[in-house]
Order: structure tokens, then C-alpha cells, then sequence
């Protein structure tokens, strides 16, 4: 008797079919295209999804059947095994385990159409053009950075390539340095990774878009976007503009202890170059009109790339530590591991993970997440300086204004009134929010420094620069002096008649 329970343990995919429907194959034949496409699985026939157990009364028949369907329905021909189990109580069960193929496309041909199907979860779905591309040239042993064209390598540049080689490994690369990476073949004809490395890469979709946004999400504050960037080019480039980016637009705190102090990073440094290395050697560089994007925002770094698991699994659905080391790209992959930007065993996640875990106040709430679809690949990051309190101590602190302000006649609506109507100009919620928390100081006060400012409202500085830009602009504010002397009024008085 086979151990069900063992098969079932030991297969990354598993579907059931609770009896072999013969005019209806495509139901379970594109299941089989999908597992012989992708990582393989295991099909069940005589059990329903909740793996009730019902049997089949024919079991000689039933093989028969598919292995005469499978011959004239899938081509090429997948590998599968056929093993029959007997349950306790007599019943006969089929379990077909299809193994993951070599020779990819594995179609279903019906009515003169061939279609190549995938799985998405636990589903077998068409796969799409780009999808299919990959395994078209999966079946002739062969990915994207492999493919030659028609550019000879006299014709192209690699300075920052080379200069990168003699800076880190000290080698003066040569044309025999080139053939040996597969930058080129024999015949100087250049290949894919040869263009993505050479200085002016004609690759289109080959670019990384950097964004810091303002606030939780792309809707923004008083600026949709503090900063932003569009990197093209060679590889090694985009890889070291885009992990500055970030640097730049992040920051380490510290934190002060008896004889010396600890750092505190929004985000693990490694982890991030980890995550844009991993971004740039396993993105599907044949997605054309795609990019990848890196979004900064206050609670959380998000790197997105074209291209989701080679295999078609989904990574949300893996434990990080047993994913298998699949490489989209292999000779990008093996360059970055020869410039010792990654290792070349494939522990890219983990080492995410790892790096992160070591950040101070690391806890569970702050692990990486991942996520894919099936042309698509994200890592998010928390910033581990982003904390809820922040939200809390800004919340509570206009809770007090405004109890303070209550008791006057002269109350917050009538001043934010008397600002949007007699000045004529309109103020976005944040705006209104930035306003009332500086009131009871500006009551007392006619100007107001930006140090005062953030201390009131416990915005960094350059979100409080940003709002009295913006109510500068609006004339709300007015402002006098210049740099660290600047200081900010009201463009009216607080002082609203009481006879009304």
C-alpha cells in the first residue's frame, strides 16, 4: 500500500478529481500541462477535494483511458507515473505524479488550437505570451541574458563593467574574459547580459524608477512625492544609484547608552542591496513597457519587479527557507556573484531575513514580507523607526488643543473659517490639521520659528518646511529671514471680535 500522506507531503502541488471525466478531459489535462510546465504534482483520481475517498470501479480502464487521452491530448509527452493505492475499506485509487519537464512548452491540443497552461496557486490557468516565451526557451535550455543578437562587441562600451572588475577583483577583463562570462559569443556577436551590462544598454524596459513617496501611500501629502529618480543604463550602475536612493532618503538614528551608543537604521543596508540584487538578476526582462519600481513611504520600503517565481508558484505560499534557488537570469547572476554582490547559492531571501532580524528592536511585526503573481515579484520592508506611538502622541496632542480651544468663543472652526473664507484660499485636511496644532502658540505668539514648529507638532523638519512652503504659498503664512533664522506669522489676526 503507497503512504498517501508521504506523496502528499513530498509534492509542491496536488489536485483531485473524484473520477475520470473522458468527455470532459481538458479539466484535468490542462492540470497536467501546468505541473509537466512548471514544478510538477500530484493528480488523484477516486477522491473528491476534502479527500473523501470514493473509489473507481474500473481502475485497469481508468489507466487505460488517460494514458490513450494523454497520447493524443499533451504534446510532447510528459513524464508520469502511474501508481494505484487500495484504501482500508477496498476502495482503488490513481494517483498520477507528473514530473516538472525539460522539454517545455507542454501544450493541450483540442480542436486544432495548442495551449500551454500554468499554474496560479491552486489553479491551472493559460499562460500568458511572455510566460509562454520563458518556456519556450526553458525547453532549448536557454533564458532571456542568454539570447544572442545582432550587436558585435566592438560596436558597444563597458567602462563602468570593466572599471567595476579592476576596482573589486582587480582583473583587467580582456575579450577571453568577455567570451568566458557569455557576454559575447565566438564570433564577438553580443548577447543579451553583454547589452544589459554595457554602458548605454539600448533595453528599454531595462530601468529602475525610485520614488519617496509623502505619507502611507501614493495619494501623498502636501507633495505627492519627496523625491524621485529614473535610473537606466548598465546593470551595475542601476544597482548602486538605486541602493543610494534609498540611502539618501532613509535615515540612522541613535540611540545613546552608558559608554557607547546604538544604531538605528530605518532599514537593514545589506538587506536592501540584497533586494534590489535579487530585483535585477531574476526580473523577466521580456516583459516590455515594465520597469522595476522602488517606493519609499513613511512606514515601509516596497520593491517591485516584472516577473514572478520562474517556476509559476507563488511565494506567499512557500516557507522562505525551503525555496528552491531558481535563476531567471543565470549569467546576470553569475556575474553579481563574481563581483561578490550576492552568493551564488540562491540564499537571497533568507539573508533578507537574517540581516534583518539583526536590527535593534527587531521583533516579528518588522519580518519582510514577500509576495508574487504570476508576472510579478514585490519584498516589503518595515521601516523599524516608524512607530504607532507617533501617530498616537500627534493624535493625543490635538485632542488637547482642541479641549483647550473648546472653551473659547474664539474656537478652531471659527479661525480656520475666517482662513479659507476671507483669504479666499482652500486648505487640504493636513493643512487644516498643521494649522490647529500651532493656534494656542500663535495666540500667544505673533512668529514662529520652524524648530518651534516641529517641536509643537512632532513632524520632522522637512515635513514642517513643506507645510509653511505650501501655506507660504498660499499667503496663510507669512515668513521673514532667511535659512535658520526664517521665521512664520498668520496672515491675520487671532484676535476675532467677540460681538458676533
Amino acid at each position: 500500500m503507497i503512504d498517501l500522506n508521504k506523496t502528499l507531503a513530498e509534492s509542491s502541488d496536488c489536485e483531485f478529481k473524484e473520477m475520470l471525466e473522458v468527455k470532459k478531459p481538458k479539466s484535468w489535462l490542462k492540470t497536467i500541462s501546468a505541473f509537466a510546465n512548471e514544478s510538477g504534482g500530484v493528480l488523484i483520481f477516486g477522491m473528491r477535494d476534502d479527500k473523501t475517498v470514493v473509489g473507481l470501479s474500473d481502475i485497469k480502464g481508468v489507466i487505460d483511458r488517460v494514458s490513450k487521452i494523454l497520447k493524443e491530448k499533451i504534446d510532447p509527452q510528459p513524464k508520469v507515473d502511474f501508481k494505484v493505492d487500495k484504501t482500508e475499506d477496498g476502495k482503488d485509487i490513481l494517483i498520477l505524479e507528473v514530473s516538472s519537464g525539460k522539454d517545455t512548452p507542454y501544450y493541450y491540443s483540442s480542436d486544432g488550437n495548442k495551449i500551454a497552461y500554468i499554474r496560479i496557486g491552486s489553479d491551472s490557468q493559460q499562460a500568458s505570451s511572455n510566460r509562454l516565451n520563458e518556456l519556450i526557451l526553458k525547453g532549448k535550455n536557454l533564458s532571456y541574458d542568454q539570447l544572442t543578437t545582432d550587436i558585435k562587441i566592438e560596436n558597444i562600451s563597458f567602462t563602468i563593467f570593466n572599471s567595476t572588475f579592476k576596482r573589486i577583483k582587480n582583473i583587467n577583463l580582456s575579450l577571453s574574459d568577455y567570451k568566458a562570462f557569455d557576454i559575447c559569443k565566438k564570433d564577438g556577436a553580443v548577447t543579451n547580459a553583454g547589452l544589459l551590462f554595457s554602458d548605454e544598454c539600448p533595453i528599454l524596459q531595462a530601468r529602475i524608477f525610485c520614488t519617496h513617496w509623502d505619507g502611507l501611500d501614493k495619494s501623498g501629502g502636501i507633495d505627492d512625492a519627496i523625491d524621485d529618480k529614473e535610473f537606466e543604463g548598465d546593470l551595475i550602475s542601476q544597482l548602486m544609484q538605486s541602493h543610494d536612493f534609498i540611502k539618501m532618503n532613509s535615515k540612522v538614528r541613535w540611540k545613546k547608552m552608558s559608554n557607547y551608543r546604538i544604531n538605528k537604521p530605518d532599514y537593514s543596508d545589506r538587506a536592501v542591496f540584497e533586494a534590489l540584487a535579487n530585483a535585477i538578476m531574476h526580473r523577466d526582462y521580456s516583459i516590455v513597457g515594465s520597469e522595476i519600481h522602488v517606493d519609499m513611504y513613511d512606514d515601509r520600503l516596497e520593491i517591485f519587479s516584472p516577473g514572478g517565481m520562474p517556476d509559476g508558484s507563488l511565494i506567499q505560499d512557500k516557507q522562505i527557507e525551503k525555496v528552491d534557488s531558481i535563476r531567471r537570469n543565470p549569467l546576470i547572476a553569475d556575474i553579481f556573484h563574481r563581483l561578490n554582490y550576492v552568493e551564488r547559492r540562491g540564499s537571497g531571501l533568507k539573508k533578507i531575513c537574517n540581516e534583518i532580524s539583526n536590527l535593534y528592536d527587531y521583533s516579528e511585526e518588522a519580518k519582510p514580507k514577500f509576495e508574487s503573481t504570476q508576472s510579478s515579484f514585490r519584498v516589503i520592508m518595515k521601516n523599524m523607526n516608524y512607530k504607532l506611538a507617533t501617530l498616537t502622541e500627534k493624535t493625543e496632542n490635538m485632542t488637547d488643543i482642541n479641549r483647550k480651544l473648546t472653551d473659547k468663543k474664539d474656537d478652531v472652526t471659527d479661525i480656520i473659517n475666517i482662513i479659507t473664507n476671507v483669504m479666499k484660499k482652500k486648505l487640504t485636511k493636513k493643512e487644516e490639521s498643521f494649522i490647529i496644532m500651532l493656534l494656542p502658540y500663535l495666540e500667544r505668539n505673533e512668529w514662529i520659528t520652524n524648530k518651534t514648529a516641529r517641536e509643537i507638532t512632532k513632524l520632522s523638519e522637512i515635513s514642517v518646511k513643506r507645510f509653511f512652503r505650501s501655506l507660504t504659498d498660499k499667503m496663510i503664512f507669512i515668513s521673514k529671514g532667511d535659512n535658520k533664522a526664517r521665521k512664520y506669522k498668520l496672515g491675520i489676526s487671532l484676535k476675532i471680535s467677540t460681538d458676533t
